[in-house]
């Protein structure tokens, strides 16, 4: 299957319906297409959605539940797959660093299949030779024609076949595709464990949807403390029951050295720099693996409600 050609056929049905969604399009000279989800628009729930889809090439349902009372008032996005290798791996992760001048984003999406280069791209034989380029960026700034001549240069393709989906931190469309990670960062935590992703045959994630954050740090902390403190994924694997249970304790947020802080104070103090951030801390809260092999399940980590709400500063009247 080719990832880009999927997203492409998502990104031209929300160009379609950009008034509803409360979207705009905007295109440079070099032919490239900029699709704004936040940044100078209102976007929302719908908007979300649609990005994480784009994001994860149509192969995931992204759904916004009710909340879970045992985690607070706030409603849960909910991610099925049935292809999570290719959906998180092969798109959704944000393995791309773009940066060009001034203009920085983190660069996840399909263009990444396509671009190549990354060690889990190698590992699991993900390619993606189609011309097109589909890509999502976390920035609240539109990209300009010297990023679509980049990211074309990286990906070996011409400018008019790159398309950038951007949407802020500080936005619905932009927390939602965020939220929606919470497969991808399961995946690829057990990746960094030597968990073989290959024997991972379906994924079931929900993590809270926190509050639109006024400052870019407190942003980023509530986000990732939905994953890291809110975050459950199921997974349906096939393999043995030992090879669970050596990398079973290791997956989790709370096995990290860094757990038990609002992600924004840990942040601050490693001076705003993410490679001081223990990597082991970009997990989901509580991992299930089900053993299609044998029928067994095992459980691991705990979901930290009151951590979410001091991270969420939620206001009761």
């Amino acid at each position: 299957m080719s990832l880009n050609h999927r997203a492409l056929h998502l990104c031209q049905t929300v160009c379609d319906a950009s008034e509803r969604l409360r979207i705009d399009v905007h295109s440079n000279h070099l032919g490239g297409r900029a699709i704004d989800f936040g940044c100078r628009v209102q976007g929302g729930f719908q908007a979300g959605i649609a990005l994480a889809q784009i994001c994860m090439a149509g192969l995931a349902e992204i759904t916004v539940q009710p909340a879970v009372p045992a985690l607070g008032p706030w409603p849960v996005v909910q991610v099925m797959s049935d292809h999570p290798l290719h959906a998180c791996m092969g798109a959704q992760y944000a393995g791309w660093k773009i940066a060009v001048g001034e203009y920085f984003a983190m660069g996840s999406g399909p263009m990444r299949a396509k671009r190549g280069g990354e060690a889990v791209l190698d590992r699991l034989s993900i390619v993606d030779p189609v011309p097109e380029a589909i890509g999502v960026l976390e920035s609240d700034t539109i990209p300009g024609p010297d990023v679509f001549a980049y990211v074309a240069q990286e990906c070996k393709t011409k400018p008019e076949h790159v398309t950038l989906c951007v949407a802020p931190t500080g936005s619905i469309a932009g927390v939602i595709q965020i939220v929606a990670r919470s497969i991808e960062t399961a995946l690829h935590k057990l990746f960094e464990c030597g968990f073989d992703l290959q024997s991972i045959v379906s994924g079931h994630g929900t993590a809270p949807l926190p509050p639109i954050a006024k400052d870019f740090v407190a942003g980023i902390g509530r986000t990732n403390d939905a994953i890291l403190y809110g975050g459950h994924v199921t997974l349906w694997v096939d393999t043995t029951d030992d090879e669970i249970r050596a990398r079973g304790p290791s997956i989790p947020s709370l096995a990290s050295r860094d757990y038990g802080k609002p992600f924004a104070q840990t942040f601050k103090e490693y001076g705003y720099d993410f490679y001081q951030v223990d990597p082991g801390l970009f997990a989901p809260a509580v991992v299930t693996l089900v053993n299609l092999r044998t029928g067994n399940s095992f459980r691991y980590g705990a979901l930290n409600p009151k951590l979410l709400e001091t991270s969420f500063g939620e206001a009761s009247e």
